[in-house]
């Protein structure tokens, strides 16, 4: 041993060399790939070399203390466990409305809106473009009439509301507030997040309308005016969960979501807020994978990141501007129509993966979604499964359970330093918006799903029921029935509330949305009157079409 050699690194090249020689001459590693779901390869073994404990108040610290690695909160969930908020949402307002109220009843702690795609794409039910559309991937809304009969019953000012909903967020969200309004419920009491992140659309959903500027507008006004009127809203769910779905690596998810978050701090500074007015109500949404670790190290990194972001590029001073909190939901990507079933275990893994990583808020997918809506046998396990890990396998009795380990230490690390690059990478193209133009981070995603597809079929990746323990049983589990006449409804209700409504109210309204979106006014307000005057969805975006256009993505070869 030399003067300048640990006694424990000279015991790590003893036992290679001694214990370990000998057992792999017995008995050989398997022949497989060792990688993360991300195709990262694993070494054998981690050890205290692999990790920085001499920086460990630097890097690590304790729970609710600068930088969060080890969490947000100094008692993690001894103090409060995460929210069991379930996506649910299909057909009519009152189906969806009749699964909210079941799952309220089953013990879930929050709500989540799932909307169909012509909700998301700023579409009424009647219209041509949205023909045989209607509620298949979640409710329809036309109207403030539908919102009051998705929302009849509900405590809004008891349980927050998740909205997945992104292009058409100001509309959908300024209906879920006249719906509190009209009922007398305090604009501050309402708690809540629309998702509203419309970079990743551009990045990886698709489901853009206007152009990246027009769009970033209407997202910064929403911040504008909740940080104002709702100081209890997440007013953006900054979301990397469509980002990992369309294919990307654990780091891709990271570093592109975090970028996006930026980006909006940016937008809303230039705004004229003041960072730590509007950087609290900012939140963000993580993909749970199927690599357990990789998934756990994600989130610690996520947090290290962003609270020096906010410290050191924004001079963020309030305490509450560095947290970063997620809500987090099981990958969708990942379960299988094959032996569905077995989509209960992988559900399982990643839900454990998110508390593990201390999520604040999950859904757990159901088995059942790679064939069609959740059945109510179905979400039941999977809400079942996130009350299982609460109060069953012992997980939530301590904060931060993973952390020390130098696995997870070193892979935490090692997400960090992937993000700084690729920080790097998107600041030499000009920023997010120059990069999304290049389709740098398309190209990015679709070469990271190339590569794991392809290990997939050359059996370097084994997916159970896909490409190894395959069989030929047919699938017996029970399938959603939505109301067949739900499409009839839908469209005569539209019809009920244009006749009723004072239609030159609505014109009038419409007419002053149109003014400020061609001038540079806050449009939140002008959309709430015309909402609160029953002026439909689609009413409401065809001015913004008109005003700013719709964006076609250039072909990236």
């Amino acid at each position: 041993m030399t003067d300048n050699q640990s006694p424990y690194l000279k015991s790590r090249e003893d036992w290679e060399e001694t214990t370990l020689k000998k057992h792999l001459e017995r008995r050989p590693e398997r022949k497989e790939k060792f990688v993360t779901t991300s195709s990262t390869p694993i070494e054998r073994l981690y050890t205290p070399k692999d990790t920085n404990a001499e920086e460990y108040l630097e890097n690590i610290n304790l729970p609710g203390q600068y930088p969060f690695t080890r969490g947000v909160h100094a008692t993690g969930y001894r103090g409060k466990l995460w929210t069991m908020r379930m996506f649910a949402g299909f057909g009519t307002a009152e189906e969806t409305n009749q699964r909210f109220q079941y799952l309220l009843e089953q013990g879930q702690t929050g709500l989540s809106v799932a909307f169909d795609m012509p909700t998301l794409y700023g579409y009424d039910t009647d219209a041509p473009q949205a023909l045989g559309e209607f509620g298949k991937c979640g409710v329809a809304i036309s109207s403030l009439k539908d919102m009051e009969i998705l929302l009849d019953g509900l405590p809004l000012d008891q349980v927050t509301t998740s909205m997945t909903i992104n292009s058409p967020a100001a509309i959908i969200w300024a209906m879920y507030i006249a719906v509190a309004d009209n009922r007398g419920i305090p604009r501050n009491k309402l708690g809540g997040t629309i998702q509203n992140d419309i970079l990743k659309e551009y990045i990886a959903q698709k489901e853009f309308i206007f152009p990246p500027k027009p769009s970033m507008r209407l997202v910064t006004d929403t911040v504008e005016f909740g940080t104002n009127e709702l100081p209890l809203w997440n007013t953006i769910s900054i979301s990397g969960y469509h980002i990992r779905e369309a294919g990307s690596t654990a780091a891709q998810e990271l570093a592109f979501t975090l970028v996006d978050g930026i980006e909006y701090v940016k937008w809303a500074i230039e705004r004229g807020l003041d960072v730590d007015d509007f950087a609290p109500r900012l939140s963000f949404f993580f993909n749970a994978h199927n690599d357990f670790f990789e998934e756990v190290a994600k989130y610690r990194a996520a947090r290290r990141v962003w609270a020096r972001v906010m410290k050191e590029k924004f001079g963020a001073k309030n305490p509450r501007s560095l947290l970063l909190r997620f809500h987090s939901q099981t990958a969708g990507v990942s379960l299988t129509a094959q032996q569905p079933e077995n989509n209960v275990a992988r559900v399982a893994i990643q839900a454990l993966a998110a508390v593990m990583g201390g999520t604040q808020s999950l859904h757990t997918n159901s088995m059942d979604e790679a064939l069609a809506l959740p059945s109510e046998l179905a979400v039941r396990v999977a809400l079942r499964t996130q009350q299982i890990i609460a109060h069953e396998s012992g997980v939530a009795n301590t904060i931060d359970p993973l952390g020390g380990s130098y696995f997870v230490e070193e892979l935490t690390d090692r997400m960090e330093a992937q993000t700084w690059d690729y920080f790097q990478k998107i600041e030499d193209l000009g920023g997010v918006l120059p990069a999304i133009e290049a389709g740098f981070f398309q190209q990015e995603i679709a070469d990271s799903a190339y590569v794991y597809q392809r290990e997939i079929d050359d059996r370097e990746r084994t997916i159970v029921g896909i490409n190894d323990f395959v069989n030929d049983e047919p699938v017996q589990i029970p399938i959603l029935d939505m109301d067949p006449q739900g499409y009839e409804t839908q469209c005569a209700r539209i019809e009920e509330v244009k006749a009723a409504r004072d239609n030159e109210t609505v014109a009038r309204c419409l007419a002053n949305l149109r003014a400020a979106a061609e001038g540079t006014d806050n449009t939140m307000p002008f959309i709430l009157d015309a909402v609160k005057a029953y002026a439909t969805l689609q009413e409401v975006m065809d001015v913004f079409r008109d005003v700013f256009g719709e964006y076609h993505e250039p072909a990236i070869i």
